[in-house]
């Protein structure tokens, strides 16, 4: 059987390629020399001046060092007061420095829209920013999680009393993540929307302005995330649900004891994510076939669930469709024109002022509105699939016969290293052998 990671990934690129068939011609801008109309600000999206070329590569250097650091601090030192500092900068420079933008998370929606309208051009810093944590994840995990998102730093900081989510509604809760994942692109595709960057929850602390509500939510996650340890990053962020699925094909994985572990269960405490996975017990053989039944019971509703939610995504064509600025014209100049809205906007009135046929644009939003309906098909059947296998993979149990960390929901915080009895022994070796070397010299 298929992974799941394999499964997730694949869907994802699936999800990317098929938007190739949104790439038909947008309406275009009308002449606003006449009315002396100003077309609005995009701000909303970045709200940044560009940087000069020289300090994007920068960015990209210190992204390249910093993740470097991080897989090094993690896998080979093991030292979390170093992954901690790490973060620290990271906040800092990538963070309120370059005020959040352009951020992996980001680049989602910029890497879509670049495949879907090719009179976007998408930045080679954007691309690296990437690509970059993805290639890192299959090497050596989580490592970007753990000290480089200003995101996740900032979340990390205030973890105070962290509380344990039962896996069942953490699991439940992450299929937010796979929603926002696939809205984001299918916005993105369509040239409505940037939805993570408009969303995003924590752009008002970084550039210490920024809309009230959106400033007011991401207060409360902080203080959330007091007790419900990073709940952005594990309910919530979309790259984190791509690097989740890279991070169990990855080739060097976070073990929590440098040597055999012992089971005293130290670990498992320890973690605020709930990313420590327990030995298994042999199952009884009543329980393994009741298992195995309803196994089979869910491989078979798997198609259901997804024809059911790409039905469900594609009648909610008309309501998303009307994210698209053409589409909301259309509407508006039809209800204008049906005498239902006395007065014009601005953007009807210099629509009128183009002498462009109407028609036109009607056509344009019933374009954008299939588009839509395609890309709703997509979207719900994707959920769906994720639903199905969220059901299936509880009934698939494997052997294991010590306290690991689990490669997908770990994100290499470096919290367990300490606690472990074994990790304690190799820290007093290589004190006692620093004090020799440092005799020898002497």
């Amino acid at each position: 059987m298929l992974r799941f990671g394999h499964i997730s990934i694949c869907i994802f690129i699936s999800i990317v390629l098929c938007g190739v068939v949104f790439g038909a011609e947008r309406f275009p801008p009308p002449d606003f020399d006449e009315s002396g109309h100003e077309l609005p600000s995009t701000d909303y999206i970045t709200n940044i001046t560009p940087r000069h070329t020289i300090y994007n590569y920068l960015d990209v250097a210190v992204l390249v060092a910093a993740l470097s650091l991080s897989s090094w601090f993690v896998l080979k030192k093991r030292s979390r007061r170093s992954v901690f500092i790490l973060m620290v900068f990271s906040l800092v420079y990538f963070g309120f420095w370059r005020k959040g933008c352009i951020c992996p998370i980001g680049a989602i929606q910029n890497f879509s829209l670049s495949i879907f309208d090719h009179n976007y051009a998408l930045s080679v810093t954007a691309i690296l920013f990437l690509i970059l944590p993805l290639i890192f994840t299959l090497f050596f995990g989580r490592t970007f999680c753990a000290g480089v998102c200003p995101l996740g730093a900032i979340q990390d900081l205030v973890v105070l009393r962290p509380i344990k989510v039962p896996s069942w509604l953490e699991s439940s809760l992450r299929l937010f993540a796979y929603i926002y994942l696939a809205a984001a692109i299918l916005f993105a595709a369509t040239g409505s929307a940037f939805i993570i960057c408009r969303y995003d929850l924590f752009i008002s602390f970084f550039r210490l302005s920024g809309h009230l509500n959106m400033l007011i939510l991401g207060c409360c996650f902080l203080v959330i995330g007091m007790f419900v340890a990073r709940p952005y990053c594990r309910f919530i962020c979309p790259y984190g649900v791509i690097l989740r699925q890279l991070s169990r094909l990855s080739k060097w994985k976070v073990t929590i004891t440098p040597d055999d572990c012992i089971k005293c269960k130290l670990c498992e405490d320890s973690c605020p994510f709930g990313a420590i996975t327990k030995p298994t017990v042999e199952w009884p053989q009543i329980g393994y076939t009741k298992s195995r039944k309803l196994l089979a019971l869910l491989i078979l509703l798997l198609p259901v669930l997804i024809f059911l939610g790409g039905f469900g995504g594609s009648s909610l064509n008309r309501s998303w469709s009307r994210m698209h600025a053409t589409v909301r014209l259309a509407e508006r100049i039809y209800l204008e024109n049906q005498g239902l809205l006395s007065e014009t906007t601005d953007a009807s009135s210099a629509f009128r002022a183009t002498g462009e046929p109407i028609e036109d644009l009607y056509d344009q939003a019933s374009v954008i509105r299939k588009q839509f309906k395609f890309g709703g098909w997509l979207l719900g059947s994707f959920i769906g699939l994720v639903a199905g296998l969220k059901l299936i993979i509880p009934s698939i149990r494997r052997q294991r016969t010590d306290f690991q960390a689990d490669s997908a929901s770990c994100l290499a915080c470096g919290r367990c290293f300490k606690y472990c009895p074994k990790e304690q022994v190799r820290l007093k070796s290589l004190s006692e052998k620093q004090e020799i070397a440092d005799d020898d010299k002497i």
